[in-house]
C-alpha cells in the first residue's frame, strides 16, 4: 500500500500552525501523501512575509515582506505545484539588478553572464572575464546544483559539483570580492548581492549568499509575481483547497498539550521563540536550552512609497531593473552591514515599472529597506530616503505617502520576524547548517516539527523548509509516531 493510500485508510490528520510559504508548502506536502490537513493562521491574512496590502494610499498595493522571488522560481518544490492555474504569474523585469555608483554610471546584473561580464569590463580591466570564470560554471549547472543548495546536511546529489561551489561559498564575500575582483564596480556588484544575508561581509560564510543569489538572477531572473506578493500566497492556498485541505484564519494556536489525540502530525511554521511559548513546560531542559540560545539576526526597517512618477535615477539604466541597490562601493557596503556607521544600504524594489496592475494610471510605488540593529528603535526613514536621493535626485517630490515598517511594527504584522529579522535566525557559521538544532526539524515532543525558515534551508520564499520537514514527518508517522493535541482560541 502507498503512503498515499495508508493515510488515507489510516484517516490520519496533520495540522499545520502558520501560513507563511514553508507552512503552506508543508500543508501541500502532507495532502499530496493523502493526510487530511488544517492550516491555523493567527492573522485575519494568510501568507506570513508573502503578503500584499494598501500600506500608503487606496489603489497602491506594497509587498508587506518579501518583494523578489529568484528562490521562488528556483524551488524544487514549487515547480511540482501547479501554481499558475492558480493565478500565479511571473513578471522578469528587463535586468534582475541595478547598482548605481556616484559616477553617475550603475553596474548591472544582466539575465546573461557575457552581458554582465561586458558591463564589468567596460573599463578595460579583468573583472568582466573574472565574473564569468565565477559564475558561469554555477549557472550552467544550476538546473542541478539547486537541490543540494536548497537541502539541508545530506550526501549531495552531485557531490563535485557541490564541493565546488562550497569552497567559494564558505568564504567571507569581502574576501572573495577582493581576491576575485581588481575595480570597485565588480566588488561593489557582489557585496550589495550577499549584504541580503544580513551578515558582516568580512564573516563567513556571507559569500554563500552572494553566491545562491547571483547564479539564479542569471539562470533564472529576480522576477516578482504580477499583482503583488500576495499572489503566491493565493496560488499556493488554492492549490491545497483543490487538495482537500483547509485554512483557518483568526484561528490562533496557544498551546501542545497533553490530551486525546488531536492529530498525528502537527508542522509549526515558528521561530524558536514562538515554540517555546507553544510547548511551554513539555520541552527536556536541553531543547529548551538549545531554543533559547538561538540567535537572531539584524532587523529591518522597511519602507513603502506611494508615487507621482517613477524613481528619476540618476543613471538611467536602473529603470530597467526591478531591484536596486544602493550603497556605493564595497566598503561602504562593509560598513554599514558590519557596524550599522556611516550612510545605510537599501534595497530597493520598483515593481510598478513593470505591473501596473499595482498603482493607479500613472502612479508608482516603491519598497525599500535597510537592516539595523536586532529590535532597533531608531528612525532610519530620514536616512533612507536620503540615500535614495543620492542616486535619484528629485525622489522626495514625487512621494505621495509613505509606510513606515520598523522592526516592531514588522514583529507585531508577524511575530516570526522576531526584532524586525527576515531570515528566522542569523546565518552565521553556527547556524547555518544545523538550524535551530541538530536535530533540525525535529522536536522531542513526538509528531511535532518545525518547518519555519529557522530550520534548513532558511530564509526566503521558496517552500523547502516545509517540504522536507513534512517529508520527514510523514515517513515517521508511519513508524509509530505518537499523535499531539492543539490548543487554540
Amino acid at each position: 500500500m502507498s503512503s498515499f493510500d495508508t493515510a488515507r485508510a489510516n484517516k490520519t490528520r496533520a495540522v499545520v500552525i502558520g501560513s507563511g510559504p514553508n507552512g503552506l508548502t508543508a500543508a501541500i506536502t502532507l495532502a499530496r501523501a493523502g493526510y487530511p490537513v488544517t492550516v491555523y493562521e493567527r492573522a485575519a491574512q494568510i501568507g506570513g512575509g508573502v503578503r500584499s496590502a494598501e500600506l500608503t494610499l487606496p489603489g497602491f498595493v506594497h509587498d508587506v515582506c518579501s518583494a523578489g522571488f529568484p528562490m521562488a522560481v528556483s524551488s524544487p518544490a514549487f515547480e511540482q505545484f501547479p501554481l499558475a492555474a492558480h493565478g500565479l504569474e511571473w513578471i522578469h523585469p528587463e535586468a534582475p539588478l541595478a547598482h548605481p555608483m556616484d559616477d553617475g554610471t550603475a553596474v548591472m546584473l544582466e539575465r546573461s553572464v557575457d552581458a554582465t561580464a561586458r558591463n564589468l569590463g567596460l573599463d578595460g580591466g579583468p573583472d568582466g572575464e573574472a565574473w564569468r570564470a565565477l559564475m558561469e560554471p554555477f549557472v550552467e549547472a544550476w538546473p542541478r546544483l539547486r537541490h543540494d543548495v536548497l537541502a539541508p546536511l545530506h550526501f549531495p546529489r552531485h557531490p563535485l559539483l557541490l564541493a565546488r561551489f562550497g569552497m567559494q561559498a564558505i568564504r567571507s564575500a569581502h574576501r572573495l570580492a577582493e581576491s576575485h575582483f581588481r575595480g570597485p564596480r565588480a566588488r561593489a556588484l557582489f557585496a550589495g548581492i550577499a549584504a541580503h544575508g544580513a551578515l558582516p561581509l568580512e564573516a563567513r560564510p556571507s559569500a554563500a549568499v552572494a553566491l545562491a543569489l547571483a547564479i539564479p538572477g542569471h539562470a533564472v531572473g529576480w522576477p516578482f509575481p504580477r499583482g503583488g506578493a500576495q499572489r503566491i500566497t493565493n496560488a499556493l492556498a488554492g492549490y491545497l483547497r483543490s487538495l482537500g485541505g483547509e485554512i483557518l484564519t483568526e484561528s490562533p494556536v496557544t498551546a501542545l498539550p497533553d490530551g486525546p489525540p488531536d492529530a498525528h502530525i502537527v508542522m509549526c511554521d515558528v521561530t524558536p521563540r514562538q515554540f517555546l511559548s507553544l510547548a511551554g513546560d513539555r520541552l527536556p531542559a536541553s531543547f529548551r536550552n538549545s531554543l533559547d540560545g538561538y540567535r537572531y539576526g539584524p532587523g529591518a526597517f522597511k519602507m513603502d512609497w506611494a508615487l507621482s512618477g517613477p524613481i528619476p535615477w540618476t543613471a538611467r539604466e536602473c529603470a530597467r531593473a526591478g531591484t536596486v541597490h544602493l550603497g556605493g562601493t564595497l566598503e561602504e557596503i562593509a560598513e554599514w552591514e558590519s557596524r550599522h556607521t556611516g550612510r545605510p544600504f537599501v534595497l530597493l524594489m520598483q515593481p510598478t515599472l513593470f505591473d501596473a496592475t499595482r498603482a493607479p494610471a500613472g502612479k508608482h510605488t516603491a519598497w525599500g529597506y535597510c537592516h539595523v540593529p536586532n529590535a532597533s528603535t531608531v528612525d532610519m526613514a530620514a536616512a533612507i530616503e536620503a540615500q535614495i536621493e543620492r542616486f535619484a535626485p528629485g525622489f522626495r517630490k514625487r512621494i505621495l505617502a509613505r509606510s513606515v515598517l520598523p522592526p516592531a511594527a514588522l514583529e507585531q504584522r508577524n511575530p516570526n520576524l522576531v526584532g524586525g529579522d527576515f531570515n528566522g535566525g542569523s546565518i552565521d557559521l553556527g547556524q547555518f547548517f544545523l538550524r535551530p538544532t541538530r536535530r533540525l526539524y525535529r522536536t522531542p515532543l513526538k509528531g511535532v516539527y518545525l518547518c519555519s525558515s529557522s530550520t534548513p534551508p532558511g530564509g526566503g520564499v521558496h517552500g523547502m523548509c516545509g517540504y522536507y520537514a513534512a517529508r520527514l514527518a510523514a515517513s515517521a508517522s508511519y513508524s509509530g509516531t505518537v499523535s499531539a493535541t492543539l490548543v487554540s482560541k
